[in-house]
């Protein structure tokens, strides 16, 4: 089969920005519970998923207050964000619009409606008394578009590129999940021991991972445990190594990709070698930083050799 580069380009974004969106509103429905459940003085402030999306600067530019509702409608109702909810939402809509033709046409309805809803609800949906039920239609409506696609699509390039382009979002939405949860516990004063298995009960809630946490590790949440688990467990979906795996898996049968595939394997190496029960939460940081850089270095790779001629 013959793919044309700028179809092969959309579905790959398409499954990039459904990813994450849905993994933003997981972010902010875990963060949201753990502000509510973690004692007073010792939780972490809204900036901190600011930070996770290195969205600093975008948000200093828009508001003066990095307080629960400006953070919150930041990411939620932003229009200007192209981080946000309602952003991603729209790009991918546009991506399938354009792609309706390799989509199956319930895939154009469903996407097309979740954007419809997004519009209208994301803004009015940022206080607490809406937030919850929102950020799950959000999760809900995207979990049932990547099962339709995943249950419909043939196992052809269209496929690949969906899936390359969903599991490459995954794992830098997992690599910024776990700095979040390492960054929120860097200050000791602010963030006592006390307070450490709250925040990272919050991180495996927000990769929907603690359930299979405690029935693959055990009820208590350390540290090393979550840090190990959510790195290199091959059968979390969630994972890094999973979502490497993948990505190879998808990435082989196409030509050209010997490039491509050298870095992902860059990167499984490291990611074998690191130990998370020695390494301290500065290591881990830097560990992160690394590895969010090879996942950038891939996307570019991918976007050199694929996206600027037709791939067969």
């Amino acid at each position: 089969m013959r793919l044309l580069s700028r179809v092969a380009e959309r579905l790959y974004w398409m499954a990039r920005y459904l990813e994450r969106a849905e993994d933003t509103a997981r972010l902010m429905r875990s963060h949201t519970h753990m502000i509510m459940d973690i004692p007073e003085g010792s939780e972490p402030g809204w900036e901190v998923l600011l930070k996770t999306f290195n969205a600093d600067t975008t948000f200093a530019e828009r508001y003066r207050v990095a307080n629960e509702t400006n953070v919150l409608r930041f990411l939620m109702a932003e229009p200007d964000n192209s981080g946000s909810i309602a952003s991603a939402v729209q790009a991918a809509r546009e991506n399938v619009r354009t792609t309706r033709d390799v989509l199956p046409a319930e895939v154009w309805e469903h996407v097309n409606e979740l954007y419809l809803y997004t519009r209208e609800n994301a803004d009015k949906c940022v206080g607490r008394r809406n937030r919850h039920g929102f950020l799950e239609q959000v999760i809900g409506r995207c979990q049932m578009i990547n099962g339709l696609m995943m249950t419909t699509l043939c196992r052809d390039h269209s496929y690949r590129f969906i899936r390359i382009g969903n599991l490459l979002e995954r794992a830098d939405m997992t690599t910024r999940v776990l700095d979040a949860g390492v960054g929120s516990l860097m200050n000791e004063e602010r963030n006592p021991s006390t307070a450490d298995p709250l925040i990272w009960a919050s991180v495996l809630d927000s990769l929907s991972a603690h359930e299979t946490y405690r029935r693959t590790i055990g009820p208590l949440v350390e540290r090393s445990e979550v840090v190990d688990f959510i790195f290199r467990d091959g059968s979390l979906p969630r994972s890094l190594k999973f979502c490497l795996g993948g990505i190879r898996e998808d990435l082989a049968p196409l030509q050209n990709s010997r490039q491509a595939l050298k870095i992902i394997d860059r990167s499984r190496r490291s990611l074998a070698r690191f130990d998370p029960h020695s390494a301290g939460r500065h290591d881990t940081h830097r560990f992160i930083d690394k590895f969010q850089g090879n996942l950038l270095e891939l996307g570019a790779e991918i976007s050199r050799t694929w996206f600027h001629s037709e791939t067969d």
